[in-house]
């Protein structure tokens, strides 16, 4: 009795999977004998790797717009101004430090702007 007990958990247990799969969306398909059956879809991410990306560059590029804008003197000094507040400053602080890529970001469009004047 207990070997049929186990086989009736485990099916119940893999049934209970399968519904809770099958509950984020579903999709019909047929198998090669022309039964449609029901199979759970992926669950995809909220947000997008494009877009991801996107707002990346656009953060490192306001970081760069403010370097070019306000020198690397005005610029270092504000980021020291933050990281003497408080623990949100601070992090913000460690965010907002000149990086490498800000500073090439910066160098491109300072390049742009001068060759414009």
């Amino acid at each position: 009795m207990t070997g049929k007990q186990l086989e009736f958990d485990q099916r119940v247990h893999r049934l209970t999977k399968k519904h809770q799969k099958m509950s984020r969306g579903y999709r019909a398909t047929m198998r090669r004998d022309g039964l449609v059956v029901m199979r759970p879809q992926r669950v995809r991410s909220a947000v997008p790797a494009k877009v991801l990306v996107m707002f990346l560059f656009g953060f490192f590029a306001f970081k760069a717009f403010l370097l070019s804008n306000l020198g690397p003197s005005g610029y270092q000094y504000r980021v020291d101004a933050l990281n003497e507040g408080t623990s949100i400053e601070q992090a913000g602080a460690w965010i907002m430090q000149i990086d490498p890529a800000t500073q090439f970001l910066s160098d491109q469009l300072n390049k742009i702007i001068f060759k414009l004047s």
